[in-house]
Formats: structure tokens, sequence, C-alpha cells
């Protein structure tokens, strides 16, 4: 005689298990990261852990066409000092990374001592993957550059000067 063979029974499962098991299904149907229910007292919260993806981006090099004068590194290392040097600051509207060059092998958009037009790019942050052209508040000459290429910037920090 051959030995039967039995399938195992499906397992059942709580109704706990049952219910967090359906709040996923929700959350991988619908797009969601987070989801809670408060049923009779109860409270049930399933959120997924996303991983962010590692990217690696080539910044622009800077190829300055003269040494940055000790002015600007003074400035850099001591935040008062800037109240000192007349003239517009060009504060940054966002939080980012701050390119001096439009590409790795251009030129810098513009150059400590150059002349500047209202409106004209004089940096570009980087913001979420998005390439935000900055540009001069005013017309003038550009005194004071505050920043290094590729460099993180906060919202407000005074990014240059124009006089």
């Amino acid at each position: 005689m051959a030995a039967k063979k039995t399938t195992p029974a499906p397992r059942q499962e709580s109704g706990e298990l049952s219910l967090i098991r359906k709040l996923a299904e929700i959350l991988n149907d619908t797009g969601l990261t987070e989801i809670e229910l408060d049923h009779k007292g109860a409270k049930v919260r399933v959120a997924k852990m996303m991983q962010a993806a590692s990217v690696m981006h080539a910044a622009p090099v800077v190829h300055h066409a003269a040494p940055v004068p000790a002015v600007a590194a003074s400035v850099a290392a001591a935040p008062a000092a800037a109240a000192e040097i007349a003239g517009t600051p060009l504060k940054s509207p966002m939080v980012g990374t701050a390119y001096l060059c439009p590409t790795p092998e251009s030129p810098p958009f513009v150059a400590l001592g150059s002349t500047v037009k209202q409106g004209q790019t004089v940096l570009i942050i980087e913001a979420m993957k998005t390439m935000n052209q900055i540009a001069a508040p005013k017309s003038g000459k550009l005194v004071q550059i505050n920043i290094e290429n590729a460099q993180p910037v906060e919202f407000g920090e005074v990014l240059m000067v124009i006089e």
C-alpha cells in the first residue's frame, strides 16, 4: 500500500493579522506610505519604509580666471564682515547646491569685479533635482562672491554682493 500524501491545512490567521494584511494591500494598491485605523478603541498603523535611491551627480568644476581675493575668504569665515561691504546682497531664494558655472567645462557665469545687468543669470541653485537660474537683482559691479562652486546653500544666505 502506498502512503497517502496529505496536504497541510491552510493556516488560520488571527483577525489582527488579517487586518494588517488588508491594510498593507491598501497601501500597495493606492501608493500611500502610511495608513492608520482606529476602530472601537483599537488602533492599527501600517507604514512602508521607503529606501532612498542613491544618486551620484558629477559636480561642475569652476575655473577661476583670477585667484579668489582674501576679502571673500574672510567674509565667508566671519559673517559680520558682510555688513561692511556696501551693495545689494544677492540672497539664496532656496536651500540647495549652488553652481557658479553652467557646466563643468564652462567658465563661471560671472567673475569678481565684473559688471552684471539686472536679470542676468549669475549662478544656478540645484534644488530637488531642478536647476534654478538665479538672476542679478540689479545692475552693477560684482564686489563679493561668498560661495564656492558646488557648495550647499541655505535659504536667505548672502551668496554675492552687487555694488
